[in-house]
């Protein structure tokens, strides 16, 4: 077994098929074939179970999907800090909400940009349960994700406290004259974002469960839905007055259970992190 059978392995896994891994490793199918009958070999275990139309994982398989990513991501860690010696480079996958994107990523690519300039930063803005899996499957490196997380192989560290408030229209009525209403409309981001839980979680508490949900997937939407009278919405009080001070939004506190989110850094535990997170990490450390 190699790095490039492991490589061929998630391959076949990710497209569920023998002759897409093929073009994607630019390579024969014969040869994958080959490759992952090797593997099964060694381990003495079937790895897919193949049918007409996709071939995919057995639970031996997934297992060693999962010690895969963990060989490939250590070998490259490896590599870069070998090659790197004194010198800090690399690149890092970071992921985070929309909030988040608007609010932090500025700052962090100028601050970490003056003592880092080496090291490449790309950033992922995704729900919250999506950034968290890719941390978890190696397809990130961290992720700034709202509390709590309390997920086996991750480390986390705290960043910031934020205050949620509900939005309405300045030039509508009023968020009880609204509420009042069948069916109230909501403006929100897709299935999984945290100020839709938070937002219908309000409503639940208020006994409201009629009402229609427009879907968005930016802040400028949002808020330009909202300003239009389409419909409430929650978003980060420091969102508002930053960046949307002028428009005509009216916004509304919240109890503290709901009003309050806090914003975790995570990131894996196993094994040696570069030195480019590391610093990274040690940057939110010591704000």
């Amino acid at each position: 077994m190699n790095i490039n059978d492991l490589k061929i392995f998630e391959a076949v896994a990710e497209t569920g098929s023998f002759t897409k891994a093929a073009s994607v490793m630019f390579t024969v199918q014969s040869n994958v074939t080959a490759r992952i009958k090797s593997l099964e070999d060694e381990f003495d275990t079937k790895l897919f179970s193949r049918t007409s139309r996709r071939v995919e994982l057995t639970s031996e398989g997934m297992i060693l999907m999962q010690y895969s990513k963990q060989i490939r991501h250590l070998v490259e860690e490896a590599k870069n800090n070998i090659q790197s010696g004194d010198n800090i480079r690399g690149c890092l996958k970071i992921g985070c909400i929309e909030t988040t994107m608007a609010l932090k990523v500025p700052e962090i690519l100028n601050t970490f940009d003056e003592n880092y300039p080496d090291i490449e930063l790309e950033f992922k803005s995704d729900t919250r349960d999506s950034v968290l899996s890719d941390v978890l499957n190696y397809n990130l490196d961290a992720a700034f994700v709202s509390a709590p997380v309390n997920v086996k192989g991750l480390e986390k560290i705290c960043i910031k406290e934020e205050q949620l408030v509900i939005l309405t229209s300045s030039k509508g009525p009023n968020l009880q004259t609204l509420i009042e209403k069948e069916p109230l409309k909501i403006v929100v981001f897709d299935e999984g974002c945290i100020f839709r839980e938070r937002l219908e979680s309000w409503l639940s508490h208020k006994g409201i469960l009629n009402y229609k949900s427009t879907v968005l997937n930016s802040i400028e939407g949002v808020i330009n839905f909202v300003e239009a009278g389409l419909g409430v919405s929650i978003l980060p009080e420091e969102v508002v007055t930053k960046y949307y001070a002028g428009r005509g939004i009216k916004t509304y506190g919240l109890n503290k259970q709901l009003g309050t989110m806090n914003t975790i850094l995570v990131f894996r535990k196993d094994g040696p992190q570069s030195k480019a997170l590391q610093c990274f990490i040690d940057m939110h450390l010591e704000v």
